[in-house]
């Protein structure tokens, strides 16, 4: 099994570079896990409070979980992935189940901050963007998805999102094996990233 993490700032194009190399690779040889599935469970706190929740801060994430999980999954067990709601900022009942593949992706933007997590990895990438490209992305993703306005969504972006990008995601940045710069409009840095994947199986 070959473990890859990707990391990057929110919108910098994550989502799009594991797409292809999904679609690049054999049909269902990869499973990815999220960590955004993996906030940790706030149910103790009143929804008010819960939404004032530094949710780009390490702290926020049970990454003993994740690789707890990716430990199963190495040893060729199911996992089930907890799912979260945007909108309530909480755990759900329902889990989405991943099987073990030849691949497993870790992808999130914080993935690199957690030396245990980031030790399990066979391939560390960053995907990178500029500042202003990623704020376009996270506007338009939040208010589609995450029944966010506009207000909402800079106020948020200026009060967490960036400093915890410069505090902590950005310099998680050295620990990259590979670099991409532009996520998914990099074909030549997602081609280079796909085609060490299928030398190392």
């Amino acid at each position: 099994m070959l473990i890859v993490g990707i990391a990057g700032g929110t919108g910098s194009g994550k989502t799009t570079v594991v797409k292809k190399i999904i679609e690049s690779l054999p049909k269902d040889e990869v499973s990815v896990l999220y960590q955004d599935s993996y906030y940790k469970d706030n149910s103790h706190i009143p929804l008010q409070e819960r939404k004032k929740i530094n949710f780009d801060h390490p702290s926020a994430i049970e990454f003993s979980l994740i690789c707890e999980h990716l430990e199963k999954l190495r040893k060729g067990e199911t996992v089930e992935e907890p799912t979260y709601s945007y909108l309530t900022c909480l755990r759900q009942s329902e889990t989405r189940t991943v099987l073990p593949k030849k691949v497993v992706i870790v992808e999130g933007i914080l993935v690199l901050t957690d030396s245990k997590l980031r030790d399990m990895f066979d391939i560390k990438v960053f995907v990178s963007a500029d500042a202003d490209d990623r704020l376009m992305r996270v506007i338009s993703r939040d208010i589609k998805e995450r029944g966010r306005d506009v207000d909402n969504v800079l106020q948020r972006y200026d009060r967490t999102v960036k400093p915890m990008h410069l505090q902590f995601i950005e310099p998680s940045k050295r620990y990259a094996d590979i670099i991409i710069p532009q996520g998914g409009q990099n074909k030549v840095g997602i081609n280079i990233l796909t085609g060490f994947i299928k030398q190392n199986l």
